[in-house]
């Protein structure tokens, strides 16, 4: 794979994203109607509802965050499609979703990395912390984050992701001022450099 960490996303090689137009896809109806756990402030469930009405009542939920890295130890950076339900259109350090009802966040890590990578047989993403995201606004969510290693070729789906390359972990420190990323991603990636810092316990 071609380096990108000399490119902008408007000079992507076309071996380093999809070259079908993100404009052209459209987000599947079936993301909507998945059903959900609804959680508490102890992330205890507290009901179901269809993903959808989640976010359109605030109501707080599950997610899983993921950080992959290739062989080189490059962070897997991507921007996401105009279609999606939130944040469309802006970048973001990690690969997750939202936890199915009655699904492990062991197992949606899985399955999320695998979907938005577009690969199969990746080792199990290794659990590292959970924190409760709270945006405002009612953009609530408990919040699960993972890293995995990825050595196998990546093909991201072009329904969730417009734009993608692995960067250097400084290159993605650099653009942290200059894109315009997911502030729940942000959100975690802060959480994440304060875990691995030397004064953690």
């Amino acid at each position: 794979m071609t380096d990108m960490s000399t490119h902008s996303p408007e000079s992507t090689p076309a071996d380093s994203a999809d070259p079908t137009d993100p404009a052209d896809s459209v987000e599947p109806a079936v993301p909507a109607a998945e059903i959900l756990d609804i959680v508490d402030e102890n992330d205890e469930v507290v009901g179901r509802s269809p993903r959808g009405e989640a976010y359109a009542r605030g109501l707080r939920h599950r997610c899983v965050f993921i950080q992959a890295r290739d062989a080189r130890g490059r962070l897997f950076v991507h921007r996401r499609t105009s279609t999606k339900l939130v944040f469309p259109s802006l970048y973001d350090m990690f690969v997750g979703g939202v936890v199915g009802a009655g699904e492990s966040y062991d197992d949606a890590a899985l399955r999320e990395a695998e979907e938005e990578l577009g690969v199969t047989g990746l080792p199990r993403p290794e659990p590292l912390f959970k924190f409760l995201y709270d945006g405002g606004a009612g953009r609530s969510w408990w919040s699960a984050v993972y890293e995995v290693r990825c050595e196998l070729p990546v093909h991201p789906q072009v329904e969730e992701v417009a734009w993608h390359a692995f960067l250097p972990e400084d290159e993605v420190e650099r653009r942290l001022g200059e894109w315009e990323w997911v502030p729940d991603g942000l959100a975690a990636y802060e959480h994440l450099r304060a875990y691995r810092s030397p004064k953690n316990p």
